[in-house]
């Protein structure tokens, strides 16, 4: 088929609003393929792809999520959420299947509260770099579990989209506009080279500089992920991807958040694909001497006689303790310890950030010990999985150094 512009929505309640989208990108000269992915009543404008033929994707895989949203168009309506989470699903293996041909060159959605959980959830299942756009009622609130570690384009609507009136006119247009100017500009592809993850936080910010001048002069491409939960799987996303040949996951703070409650979680999965994926792997343990809240008057009530440091007007960070660390310890050498590949563990005893070390508010040498300790006593050291014990801080430029030696080690052996 020839590549197309793919517009999507629950045309039962959106038809006429999507055409108006697909009208402008003809007339900007793309082909364009309407996608219907309603639940409910029959479509309002004829689709180009109907829900049927979006269901058959999955159909044709063995699953029964075609016959279950069948049945739903027949009941009283209770099982709504049942049949959007199926739909999603049928659309994410339509997507799949036509992206694999060759076939879409961008895609843009609308949809209210469910229409974008509908189509987001396809929508993050495409390869990072495709044109995706979603114009929503919901995209001036939080958008993480839409976007999640995709790069997803949310457009708040500002008007239900509901009707052609002079509001949605103007933003559906800019929706439309915008995405014909993603898809028109080719990227201008640089020389392919071995790419490598890496994890930064401000406060690990030049010891992961240090690393990644000498890796891109050694002719590295250098993916450098802020450590800010969805950073960490962003990262991992790219290297169960294939995307990704080595890890030196330096700033691991993410995993303070998991265990302690800060906003900026790990999720329980963290390590796991990098583990899976046999890849070079080197870490450290940036920024586990902190937390993550937001702004001062956020942070929870529990935690307000801790020892706090404003980081900026948005951002205030909480000193782990003894107890905690030990907990963060625990919880990171249970993970590795279910490794397979060469992978090395290096500790700087010398301090975890640019906030931990001698004069700075969070320098705090016995609450550092018990991290090492127990990271020391619980991962099974063996000749493929390694623990190195550094006196420098993270950001010593002789720490940095020790980081590319290490994973320069383990370059030849992946």
């Amino acid at each position: 088929m020839t590549p197309a512009v793919y517009v999507i929505a629950t045309m039962d309640t959106k038809g006429f609003e999507l055409g108006f989208v697909a009208e402008i990108l003809r007339r900007r000269g793309f082909c364009v393929r309407i996608v219907d992915v309603g639940t409910l009543s029959e479509p309002s404008v004829v689709p180009d792809v109907t829900r049927d033929e979006v269901r058959a994707a999955a159909s044709r895989n063995g699953d029964t999520s075609s016959q279950r949203i069948s049945n739903h168009r027949n009941s009283a309506g209770t099982d709504r959420a049942s049949a959007i989470g199926e739909m999603a699903e049928c659309l994410r293996r339509y997507l799949l299947r036509e992206q694999s041909l060759g076939c879409v060159l961008g895609i843009i959605g609308l949809g209210g509260s469910g229409g974008t959980s509908l189509i987001s959830h396809a929508l993050r299942a495409m390869p990072i770099g495709l044109p995706k756009l979603l114009v929503s009622t919901v995209a001036s609130g939080n958008v993480a579990p839409y976007v999640d570690c995709s790069d997803i384009l949310m457009m708040y609507s500002v008007v239900d989209v509901s009707g052609l009136n002079a509001v949605s006119e103007v933003i559906l247009s800019n929706a439309a506009f915008a995405l014909a100017g993603m898809v028109q500009q080719p990227l201008q592809r640089r020389e392919a080279r071995p790419a490598i993850g890496m994890t930064m936080f401000g406060v690990t910010t030049p010891c992961v500089t240090q690393v990644r001048e000498r890796l891109e002069s050694q002719g590295y491409d250098c993916l450098v992920f802020h450590a800010t939960g969805t950073g960490g799987r962003a990262m991992e996303q790219l290297v169960a991807s294939g995307l990704i040949i080595g890890v030196l996951d330096i700033t691991t703070t993410e995993i303070a958040d998991e265990v302690v409650g800060g906003v900026f979680p790990s999720g329980p999965h963290r390590f796991e694909k990098l583990i899976q994926s046999q890849i070079p792997l080197v870490l450290s343990l940036g920024a586990l001497d902190m937390v993550n809240f937001g702004a001062i008057d956020t942070v929870p009530a529990a935690f307000r006689e801790r020892r706090l440091h404003v980081h900026n007007a948005q951002v205030t960070l909480m000193r782990t303790t003894p107890d905690e660390n030990r907990k963060i310890g625990r919880w990171i050498a249970e993970k590795l310890n279910q490794s397979t590949a060469p992978l090395t563990l290096v500790i700087p005893e010398g301090g975890l950030s640019l906030l931990d070390v001698p004069g700075q508010p969070f320098h705090d040498p016995e609450a550092d010990a018990a991290l090492f300790t127990e990271l020391s006593s619980r991962l099974h050291v063996t000749a493929q999985r390694q623990l190195i014990r550094l006196p420098y801080d993270i950001n010593n430029p002789k720490f940095s150094t020790a980081l590319l030696q290490h994973f320069q080690e383990l370059l030849p052996r992946a």
